[in-house]
């Protein structure tokens, strides 16, 4: 069994290579998730989870993490990833994730809409929804990559 996490930082980055895998791989390694095992999780913030931006991952680590991603090989693709972590006054907070072929801004008002959301279903009352997002123009293959990274201070 996995301890709860008590840390979390939201991360983002693009790749562009001649194959899916290895876009994805950029993708990662440019929004700092590279060199982990990433464990998927659901979109659950676990209560007293504190942001910290200076999370250091140490390779190979088994790294919890929320996230969403797309690839395309179609040139000329404008492709997004986009999370979102809403936090409430106490308790567990949601984490939310989107791919899409829109623009940064549309993918952060679309994930902002969604944790407003996960909240009012909850019957939570939202007090802090912070976003990252991010966008890529496929030049051959390209891949994005938005992702709330769990981890233990």
């Amino acid at each position: 069994m996995l301890p709860t996490p008590t840390v979390f930082k939201l991360v983002a980055g693009t790749g562009e290579s001649i194959s899916p895998l290895n876009a994805f791989d950029q993708a990662l390694l440019e929004a700092g998730a590279g060199n982990v095992n990433l464990l998927k999780v659901s979109s659950i913030l676990p209560p007293g989870a504190v942001y910290d931006e200076t999370i250091s991952l140490p390779p190979g680590s088994l790294v919890p993490i929320a996230y969403g991603t797309l690839t395309s090989s179609k040139p000329g693709d404008t492709i997004t990833a986009a999370v979102g972590v809403g936090i409430p006054e106490g308790g567990f907070g949601v984490i939310m994730e989107y791919s899409g072929h829109v623009s940064k801004k549309e993918a952060e008002d679309i994930i902002t809409g969604m944790v407003k959301e996960a909240f009012q279903t909850r019957n939570l009352k939202l007090t802090k929804c912070l976003v990252k997002a991010i966008e890529h123009q496929v030049i051959e293959t390209g891949s994005v990559f938005a992702g709330v990274i769990l981890w233990y201070d």
